[in-house]
Formats: structure tokens, sequence, C-alpha cells
């Protein structure tokens, strides 16, 4: 084993860190009264509801499955009674089919749950479908449709995402000190059934205990490797994450799998072996609770399903009032109207920020400074594209490579002028993909 830092990326940008959960152990919410299940909680076709009104369900128990392939099926987070199959508006302002269950507070299992029986590649494949699983990061991908690459022989190298570079966020920092083993464990199971030629588990420099931890349990494995990143932001965003590791570059429209490279959450890697040990699918998340305007910043299991509002009973309430709610971080996070959302199986974190830290400065004149560009870890041109995007020229914006922004939030945040910049090249993406189309059809 192995344990070195370098510095191979472009540009990013020193966010602020503000990890006040870093060193707080995950604490059990208690089952809420209702928990509110979409159908659509992942990149891919929704599921359809599997159950009707009155029906009894215990957690884990199948309650939304559908027939495509890219997708992962749904499963009751708490036991108790079908109370309601109806359509919901979703964060992202789409409409699902949603199931809410009416919790029993008991929280049985369903007695059929058992580890599952594999012996090929394929049962693992169709294990890990059942599971649930989808990217914990925050894409949503269903991980059995990443694991089941076209090209699989040709992947040599999973990386394991542990550097979580987003302000406030701490969960996946505990699930690596807390479920360490269970981390060990799922990449030497995944190592022997892809038959992968190295596994990565990829940690930035400010945490240090938990780098520890893996080269303690790492120390007598072969091509398990700990790799130190250095702390910058965005340095878990998959493709910077990739160039950073192994120094390959995933060109622009491709796949981490078309340069022989899987990359996996810390969180599913641990889910993963937690599922092959129980057979318990996805059901609960661990959460990151925190924002000036939380009483009791916490990190937290909570059933998938339950309300934000009752997340945000459970950490005390406000001790200031919320001026805005963010799943997942301030750099990349989606901001939500209110606290009457679900939590959904890719959350990893709920930011209540208070009226200081929510109020965006107004923006200001362009200095060219180039701040932008140099900060771009795409090594793309913000100003440009957000020129070209104002004045419609989409053969600028295709020309200006506007499809390989990962909208990391790095070119705004570097920005002295604080331009909305992203948000202006996310519409400069739409606008070319409009285009595209229209010359299609």
């Amino acid at each position: 084993m192995a344990i070195f830092i370098r510095k191979r990326s472009h540009g990013g940008a020193h966010v602020p860190h503000r990890k006040h959960t870093a060193e707080m152990a995950t604490v059990q919410m208690p089952p809420p009264a209702t928990v509110v299940l979409p159908m659509s909680q992942h990149i891919g076709a929704p599921c359809k509801p599997v159950v009707k009104v009155g029906d009894p369900v215990k957690v884990g128990t199948l309650i939304g499955e559908t027939t495509g392939y890219v997708a992962a099926p749904i499963h009751a987070s708490v036991s108790g009674t079908v109370k309601a199959v109806g359509e919901i508006l979703l964060s992202n302002g789409s409409r699902s089919m949603a199931v809410t269950i009416e919790s029993d507070g008991k929280m049985e299992p369903d007695p059929a749950i058992a580890p599952p029986k594999i012996k090929t590649r394929e049962e693992f494949f169709n294990a890990v479908r059942d599971s649930g699983l989808v990217g914990l990061g925050g894409a949503g991908f269903p991980t059995h449709v990443k694991l089941n690459a076209k090209n699989l022989d040709e992947i040599d190298t999973l990386i394991v995402n542990g550097a979580e570079c987003e302000p406030y966020i701490t969960s996946d920092y505990r699930e690596a000190i807390e479920s360490t083993l269970d981390i060990v464990h799922g990449m030497k199971y995944l190592k022997e059934m892809l038959d992968l030629k190295q596994v990565v588990i990829a940690i930035e420099a400010n945490k240090p205990k938990a780098i520890q931890k893996f080269y303690e349990q790492l120390a007598s494995y072969q091509d398990i490797n700990v790799q130190t990143l250095p702390q910058s932001y965005p340095m878990g965003a998959e493709k910077v994450l990739i160039y950073e590791v192994t120094g390959r570059v995933v060109p622009e429209g491709k796949l981490p799998g078309d340069v022989g490279v899987l990359v996996m959450n810390i969180g599913s890697v641990g889910f993963l072996n937690r599922y092959l040990k129980t057979g318990m699918p996805l059901v609960q998340k661990r959460l990151t609770i925190d924002g000036g305007a939380v009483a009791e910043p916490k990190n937290i299991f909570v059933p998938i399903g339950t309300s934000i509002a009752d997340v945000m009973a459970f950490c005390g309430g406000y001790r200031k009032p919320p001026r805005k709610f963010l799943m997942g971080g301030p750099m990349m996070g989606i901001a939500i109207p209110d606290e009457n959302y679900p939590i959904l199986k890719n959350n990893n974190a709920i930011l209540a920020l208070d009226e200081e830290e929510a109020t965006l400065k107004q923006p200001t004149a362009c200095i060219r400074c180039g701040r932008c560009v140099r900060g771009c870890p795409m090594k793309l041109m913000p100003l440009e594209l957000d020129q070209a995007r104002e004045a419609g020229d989409t053969d600028a914006l295709a020309r200006l490579k506007v499809g390989l922004c990962m909208e990391c939030g790095t070119c705004s945040f570097n920005c002295p002028a604080k331009r909305p910049l992203v948000q202006s090249i996310r519409m400069g993406k739409a606008m070319l993909r409009a285009a595209q189309a229209a010359k299609k059809s």
C-alpha cells in the first residue's frame, strides 16, 4: 500500500470549510409520523408504485419498481400502512408519483429480507439493482448500471471518492470514520468481482484521521491504495478526481469508463458491503444538518422520505429565521422553496442558511481580471461563455466547449465582481441543446 500527495489538476478555489459537525458522531433519528417516498429518486426511468392505500409494509418492503434498465427500485423506509399514493411536486419543479406511509413507530424489517446469494458477476449486478443503490454523492445514477459497463473488461481502476470538498458537509467523513471496515471490505469485494487491477481511495489532506484509519486497515492489502488529495475545491468532481488520481482525461461527451475508470462515492461502497451482509436495501441516509439557522447541527441517520421539517425539528428547530434551504452544499446544492420536501436517496446534507449566509452580493461590471479562467478546473473561459449566451451565439457556445462545464461554481466564487457566471453557462447549455434539437427535427 502507498500513500502520497501530488497536484495535477488545474485551477479550483479555496472555499471556506465550515466543517462544524466533523467530530460529531452520527445519531439515529427516530421514525417520523409519516414518510413520503417519490418514485423518481434517480437518473433514468421513474418507478411505479406496487402498493395501494391500506397495504401494510415493513422496513425494506418493495413499494416501487420499473422495467427500465437505468433505474433502481424504491423500498419502504419505515414499517406501517400505506396512507396515500399520488402525485407530488419535487424540489426540481418536476412532478412524480409518490407513496406516503404512516409509520407505526416499530421499524420492523420485512421478514423476506436476507443476504443475497451471489456466485456470478450477473448475480452480483442483479443484487446491486435489488438493493436500490444509486450514487450517494449527489448524482443519483443507478449503481448497477455504472458497474455493469459495456466495456468492463477495459476498466482497470476503481476510485472511491472521499474528497467531500463542499463547505459544511461531513457525512462522508463520518462514513469514513465510523464505517471504515465496511468500506475496506466493499473495496476488496468490488476489486475481486470486477477483476480490477487497482482500487484507490482518495481523501483530501484536511481529513488526517480518516487517512490514518485507512492507512492502517489497508496496510496488508495489495493494489488497494490510499491517495491524499490536495485541499482544493472541486477536488471531488468526477473528472477532476480521475485526472488527479490517474492522470487520465475524460473527453467531452465521454464517461469515466471510456478511460478505464469507475468512480464510486465512499458512502456507496460502505452501503454495498452492509447490503451484501444483511440484505437490507437502501432505506436510510446519513446526512449533515447545518447552517446558521439550525439550532443543533448534527450528522444523522434518517429514514428516506422524512420531511425536512421533521429533520429540522429533530435538530432543535431554528435559532435564526431560515433564509434559504439547500439540498447539498452551497457550491452545487439545490435551493428549495421551503422545508416541506422529503429526503431522497442521493441527499447528503440539508443546510438552513440564515440571512447573512444566504444574501448574495450584487454583481458589478467585469474587470477582466481572469480569475474565472485561472480557476476553472476544465480550463474553460467563463466570461466568453457568458457573452456567447447573452448574444445567443450557439456556434460560439459549441466552439467554447460549454458542454465540458461541470457547473461547479468555481468561476462565480472566484469572481470579484460576483457575476452569476455558472447560472449563465447553465442557460447557455440549454440554449445549445435546443438549437441542436431544432437542427435534427
